[in-house]
């Protein structure tokens, strides 16, 4: 096989591929076993039709396509390596010829990852930023344990109010015309959340359980659904049951209900210094992010679009995962939110931008500096992640290697001691 790389423009190439007429007509031979399993031919049964009859009938055009597909995988990936070019998606693949007895031609379009013309990414500085546990964040934080020990309890008299948790009933109507995904029972609302679309929260504070009521709103002109957008909608709602949170005392008897503690003095003293541990751990990752950012702001990167769409599909999901962990799912969000996964991909673009020029400024360095993730290394990562998982560490190695996931935990490994080098070498400390 022979494979030659010509660079085009920018981050795109061809890649012309010949491969031995042997190899196109042993995969011809896989073909014809393949195919002549599913063709049927008076006077003989399935599987046992000759080759040459079978070529005489349909003739061996008919095997090329199942042929290039034995053929093609393998000999793309082999001229790859042979190339040394690192693809970020699928080729473009043109047959240039393909016959019985003679050599595969292919050209593969392909694009490429980008080069990476680093600039300054040592003794750099950045803006400093307060991480000191003040009065103010202790509060807030004794508050949020409050929070989280709260009772709730239903409130059977009095209105609705931000911070209750409602549970309503809820059909929309278009021009008296009920529309699809606008219709829930028992749905569960915190007031105050923001939701819902704008407008119909804040109507439902004032209700009283057992109530209904009309709720009228208007879909934001870039709502996903065209019937939608920029109209207004009526919400027969019903408030089904309302439940509000009871704050405990912030006493000596809260503490010894939460913690070890048998005063309120020494939770709080326990409370600022977990803080401070808390700050420490977010300074240090404050530090390392805008030291990345830097390095990334001053390297010049012809970013592939590609790259960054890959990087949206990736985030898109993790955002669906992360919606489903709360009981939601993506299309519930874009009919309440009124946005659709195209404008959810445009919010989320300059983060996956920022990912992908960081991630390939942070290998160009990792490259230029010789940092490597050595065996060592990944056995301490290994031995980290057993503590963190409690599962013995070969058993997470058996685990990784069977999901093919050793290259990857090598090259967050590698990353993460490629910050390391970037904060040894810059004006602050971590």
């Amino acid at each position: 096989m022979a494979a030659n790389w010509e660079k085009v423009e920018n981050n795109q190439g061809v890649l012309t591929v010949e491969v031995d007429a042997s190899q196109v007509d042993a995969a011809l031979d896989q073909a014809f076993k393949k195919v002549v399993q599913k063709v049927q031919v008076p006077g003989f049964r399935k599987g046992k039709v000759p080759r040459k009859m079978f070529e005489a009938r349909f003739g061996v055009e008919s095997l090329y396509q199942d042929a290039l597909d034995i053929l093609l995988p393998t000999a793309y990936g082999q001229a790859v390596k042979e190339a040394g070019i690192e693809p970020v998606d699928r080729p473009e693949v043109d047959v240039a010829q393909m016959e019985q007895g003679k050599t595969l031609i292919f050209k593969a379009t392909v694009t490429v990852k980008p080069e990476v013309k680093l600039g300054d990414y040592k003794n750099l500085s950045i803006e400093e930023k307060d991480f000191s546990v003040t009065e103010e964040s202790l509060d807030a934080e004794l508050k949020r344990m409050q929070e989280r020990h709260a009772e709730l309890v239903a409130v059977e008299e009095g209105a609705a109010q931000n911070g209750d948790l409602a549970v309503i009933d809820f059909e929309g109507f278009q021009d008296g015309v009920a529309f699809e995904g606008g219709k829930a029972e028992d749905y569960s609302l915190e007031l105050g959340s923001g939701t819902f679309i704008a407008g119909f929260e804040e109507q439902v504070v004032g209700m009283n359980v057992g109530e209904e009521k009309d709720i009228t709103v208007t879909f934001p002109e870039e709502y996903h659904s065209p019937n939608l957008a920029g109209k207004e909608a009526v919400f027969k709602v019903k408030l089904s049951s309302l439940k509000r949170k009871n704050l405990p005392a912030l006493d000596d008897e809260f503490a010894k209900d939460v913690s070890e503690f048998d005063t309120l003095e020494e939770l709080k003293a326990d409370t600022k210094k977990k803080l401070e541990e808390k700050t420490a751990q977010e300074k240090d990752q404050y530090v390392r992010e805008q030291l990345v950012l830097k390095a990334a702001e001053n390297a010049e990167i012809d970013l592939p679009a590609v790259m960054v769409e890959h990087e949206l599909d990736q985030m898109v999901s993790e955002f669906g995962q992360r919606l489903q962990y709360q009981g939601m799912t993506l299309e519930l969000y874009f009919q309440f939110s009124g946005m659709d996964e195209s404008q959810l991909r445009d919010q989320l673009r300059a983060d996956a931008t920022s990912r992908v020029r960081t991630s390939l400024t942070l290998e160009a360095i990792g490259k230029a500096e010789n940092i490597e993730a050595t065996e060592e290394d990944v056995n301490e990562e290994l031995n980290k992640l057993a503590g963190v998982y409690g599962r013995p560490a070969d058993e997470l190695r058996k685990i990784f290697s069977a999901q093919d996931g050793m290259a990857a935990l090598y090259r967050d490994v590698q990353t993460r001691k490629t910050v390391d080098f970037l904060v040894a070498e810059s004006k602050v400390s971590a």
